[in-house]
């Protein structure tokens, strides 16, 4: 590796431009006054470096508070700037606001495509905070491409890089994104209490634009607990604040948010206001969110005026194909919207599909948030914030000798947070979805997946196969081969069965060498067609195979659907597993049906 470029040599000015760099968070105002000094100064002194410096600083300064096309004019001076003086980390923060200016502008796909490439150069070079605003670029695009993982996975990198220096304001802008991502997720309680730190952090800043963005996180997630009269103090606080560069920047003011919550409050005036100037705001260029997020605004106004006719037609016009970069959110806020005008026109069919989109989007959405990942994630974020909460300590400690009581309870109090969160990931990894010898679902997720899928397929009129499976003769592949053997025995079958079912289909390991394959719109007799080529398939994947001395390489099932049998989940599975007892008392190596009644049928 390469050692890192040195920075171009220190002048007055070029201090004065990194100052206003450093001062771009925690008081933004005062940061572009100080950043077009030190450009002045540059420019009477030919200083490139400094005038770099102030131009990055404005340049990012104009992202919130002017449109990306300014922002991007500046950048781009800043950029030539640092070519010139050789300056790789100033162009590399350069490429990082080019690349914030594209996403501003909807370019969620191109933005990371640019940034993502700087990675790892940017690791090596940059900073600290510096590194974490590119990792916090990196998984804001991310972030609006719906891809959940990775938007957390660098969020908390970004985190962990800014740790061990003086964030200036930068950690408020990390809370403000973990509190969005987590609302996109649906996780609006653990969302507020993010924002809440990082609205207590924000009064020790002076950046209008960021404690906006935290209100408006805020008054979203007290819209969506049901609590919109608490936002409304909020929404008149953020009315108050000008739009321009004191204060949120004419550029995503969110009056349709604003709108939202007061109409949902009662306030139908305020509502009303509100939806007008969002409607004069993003005739000027909008992202897909805010666009449908205004929509739902201008239904609810009409459904508070009583026009429920006109509203039902504002929320049809759409197609039902997503438009690009709109968010699972407001999707499920759009189609929650319409199945309620639908409802109260007395549209049941229309209500009921657009309840049953609904219901999609609103599984696809928790199942981003499923596994618990980003819980996971949450404590590490704690526990990180802990051991800086020890490191000050420790600090104030040297400093005096009467921290030593204060550091002592710190420390009991990190080792207490350690247990705790080793305790809860270890609740995690047991209550994980897969099971990890077989890549299959577990017993858990069956559990919890069937009693829906059953309610489902009752409502929709189809039927839903269960198969339970068990490998014959399992127990002396174990006896005379090993474990080991058993546990391969197991690991390719359960890739076998996952590799063969549908997307629709469940396949999860029930127990042992059992097996349980959910098969929702599909009668028993298809089932069991399916299961009897999967038997002939296992059969002839077995035959080379250690387990074919012992008597293994063949399986037992039993089919039922609920069509055929009455009850809830557990007499489904009760009923299968009657049949997979019968068909392994009949010699094994065959696939039973329930024919209605008690009968089986082969």
């Amino acid at each position: 590796m390469s050692p890192a470029p040195s920075r171009p040599p220190a002048t007055a000015a070029w201090r004065l431009a990194r100052r206003a760099w450093r001062l771009l968070y925690s008081d933004s105002q005062r940061c572009f006054a100080v950043a077009d000094q030190a450009f002045q100064r540059g420019c009477r002194q030919g200083d490139q470096g400094a005038q770099g410096w102030a131009r990055l600083a404005r340049g990012f300064h104009l992202i919130w508070y002017a449109t990306p096309q300014e922002a991007s004019a500046e950048l781009q001076q800043a950029q030539g700037c640092f070519v010139a003086v050789g300056d790789r980390a100033g162009q590399l923060l350069a490429q990082v606001g080019l690349a914030r200016c594209a996403w501003r502008d909807g370019l969620f796909r191109e933005s990371l495509e640019r940034v993502l490439p700087l990675r790892d150069e940017g690791l090596r070079i940059l900073k600290h905070d510096e590194r974490g605003m590119l990792l916090n670029t990196i998984a804001g695009c991310y972030s609006e491409l719906g891809e959940s993982q990775q938007a957390f996975a660098y969020m908390y990198q970004a985190l962990r890089e800014t740790s061990a220096a003086k964030s200036n304001g930068f950690d408020v802008v990390l809370y403000c994104n973990l509190a969005h991502e987590l609302i996109q997720l649906g996780d609006y309680p653990q969302a507020l209490s993010y924002l809440d730190e990082g609205l207590a952090r924000c009064e020790q800043l002076n950046n209008a634009r960021l404690l906006s963005v935290l209100g408006i996180n805020r008054i979203i997630c007290l819209s969506n607990l049901d609590r919109p009269a608490e936002a409304l103090p909020e929404v008149r606080r953020l009315l108050g604040l000008p739009a321009d560069k004191d204060g949120r920047g004419p550029m995503n003011a969110h009056f349709e948010t604003m709108a939202l919550a007061a109409l949902r409050a009662g306030d139908v005036a305020l509502g009303e206001m509100l939806v007008e100037r969002a409607r004069d705001m993003l005739a000027l260029g909008a992202l897909p969110d805010e666009l449908g997020t205004l929509r739902v605004a201008e239904a609810e106004l009409l459904m508070a005026r009583g026009r429920w006719t006109e509203a039902a037609d504002r929320l049809m016009q759409p197609p039902d194909a997503p438009a690009p970069g709109e968010s699972l959110r407001v999707r499920c806020m759009h189609f929650h919207a319409l199945a309620a005008v639908h409802e109260r026109l007395g549209q049941a069919g229309a209500a009921l599909q657009a309840l049953r989109i609904w219901q999609t989007l609103h599984t696809e959405r928790a199942l981003q948030a499923s596994g618990a990942r980003y819980q996971a994630a949450q404590l590490q974020t704690e526990l990180l914030r802990m051991r800086q909460a020890l490191e000050n300590v420790d600090a104030r400690r040297r400093r005096t000798e009467r921290a030593h009581a204060e550091l002592e309870a710190a420390h009991q109090q990190l080792k207490q947070k350690i247990a705790e969160v080793e305790a809860l990931q270890q609740a995690l990894r047991q209550q994980a979805t897969r099971d990890f010898l077989t890549g299959l679902f577990n017993r858990r997720h069956l559990d919890d997946v069937l009693p829906a899928m059953l309610a489902m397929a009752q409502r929709d009129r189809q039927p839903l196969s269960v198969v339970i499976m068990d490998l014959d003769h399992f127990k002396a592949v174990n006896d005379q081969l090993g474990h080991a053997a058993g546990d391969h025995l197991l690991a390719a079958f359960g890739a076998l069965l996952g590799a063969q079912g549908r997307k629709s289909d469940v396949a999860c390991r029930y127990g042992g060498e059992e097996f349980c394959l959910l098969m929702p719109r599909t009668p028993a007799a298809a089932a069991r067609r399916k299961v009897q080529a999967l038997l002939k398939q296992w059969s002839l994947q077995c035959q080379d195979e250690p387990a074919a001395a012992a008597g293994a390489g063949t399986f037992s099932a039993g089919i039922v659907d609920s069509q055929r049998v009455a009850g809830d989940a557990r007499s489904l599975l009760g009923a299968a597993d009657a049949m997979l007892l019968q068909a392994k008392r009949l010699g094994r190596n065959r696939v039973l049906v329930q024919d209605g009644g008690d009968r089986a049928a082969a």
